[in-house]
Parts: structure tokens; sequence; C-alpha cells
């Protein structure tokens, strides 16, 4: 859980909420500071807060800066999208390729990494939609495939539409298990309050492991 249970409140939750819609996740850390910190990436607010501060405290901070995130947060994403796209422009060698959290063989470019990713994730989706929906107990109407440098997955609960990362394939299966129920679990709950996460963890205990891995790697989760 990206926020801790202690400090969960009505204001928390409407804050939790108002960044939600922006696309925005909220995590609560509480560290050997003197002050509350605040730092805004692609799709995530990290919060690192005294560990002396009361619940109370801590959510009306936070809420006050709700709009200074969201307003922020368009220049965030340009700026990591634009960097993405140099490293990206600047490597034409061939990579190392790993699947499923394996190293292989082979080498390929960019270009031909990403149709590779794309073709191996596109073989394991039927069956791991169909092992995780009934577990879920959710049905999304249409899954898709997307180049996203700055999320994992994301979800439009009106539609029932899904959307995963292509680069998912180079991690443990488990970590696409884990979107994909991550996912599934917003067309019960439509944000990341406290009885979303019980909702994830219900359905898949150990998430909490590959939410770990998969929130090192620069992507994040709506």
């Amino acid at each position: 859980m990206n926020v801790p249970p202690e400090y969960h409140s009505p204001l928390l939750q409407s804050t939790m909420h108002c960044l939600s819609e922006a696309s925005i996740e909220l995590q609560v850390r509480k560290k050997r500071v003197k002050n509350i910190n605040f730092r805004l990436k692609p799709h995530l607010l990290m919060v690192s807060v005294p560990t002396f501060i009361s619940p109370a405290q801590m959510a009306e901070s936070i809420a006050k800066r709700v709009p200074w995130a969201i307003q922020n947060h368009a220049q965030v994403l340009e700026q990591y999208q634009r960097k993405q796209s140099t490293s990206s422009d600047s490597s034409v060698a061939d990579s190392p390729i790993l699947l499923w959290g394996i190293s292989q063989s082979f080498s390929l470019s960019d270009d031909k990494k990403l149709a590779y990713y794309r073709q191996e994730l596109s073989k394991v989706i039927p069956s791991l939609f169909d092992k995780w929906q009934p577990i879920v107990g959710a049905r999304a109407n249409e899954i898709r495939l997307k180049k996203m440098h700055t999320r994992w997955g994301s979800c439009n609960t009106r539609a029932r539409r899904i959307w995963l990362s292509v680069y998912l394939p180079a991690y443990p299966i488990e970590c696409t298990e884990y979107v994909i129920v991550h996912e599934l679990c917003h067309l019960h709950h439509p944000n990341h309050s406290a009885a979303f996460w019980q909702t994830v963890a219900t359905a898949m205990p150990d998430y909490q492991y590959w939410h770990n891995l998969l929130a090192g790697k620069d992507g994040q989760l709506d």
C-alpha cells in the first residue's frame, strides 16, 4: 500500500481521489526528516513525512499541495518523455534482451525489441486474463498494448478498457499478472483508496513484492 493505514482519513481519501482523477498516485513514506517533503514524478506524488507528525496534519498538508501537483504534472511528464525520446534516439546499437526476467542469447535493436515484446505479451494475455478475471470478479471489455514509458498499465473504467505497456515482458511474468490484477481492481474501485488496495491484496496476496519490483523501473500504475 502506498499510504500507511494509520494515515487514512476522509480528507486524505478525498485528496487521493482528486490526484487519481489527474492520473497521479500518492505515495507516503515515514522518514527521519524535519519537514514534510514533496516530490512530483510522472504519475506519482511522493511525500516524505516526519515520524512525529499527526495523520490530520499530514492530510491537511498534502491536500494543500494537490493544485500544485496537478498544475505541474504536465510539465513533469513532458520533461520525462523528452528525456526518454533523446535516450531512445541515441541508442542505435543492438542491446541485450530480457524475456520474463531471463536474459536471452540474442540482441535486438530498439525497434525490433519493441515488436518482439509486443508479440510475446500478446501470446500470454488471453490466458492471463482468463486466469485473473474470475479471481478479481471483474471483466474487461477490451485489452490493448501501448508503448508507454511512464505507466505499466492504465484503465478506462467507463469503457472497461485496459492498456498494458509493451515493456512488461522484460520483467518476471508475475509483474504482468500484478498489473493485470491492479487494473482489473479499478473496475471495482476507480481510485487508489484503502478499499482498492484491499481488493488487490485479496486477489493477489503477494502483490506487494511485484509492485515493489516494478516501482523502481520508472513506469507507474494508473
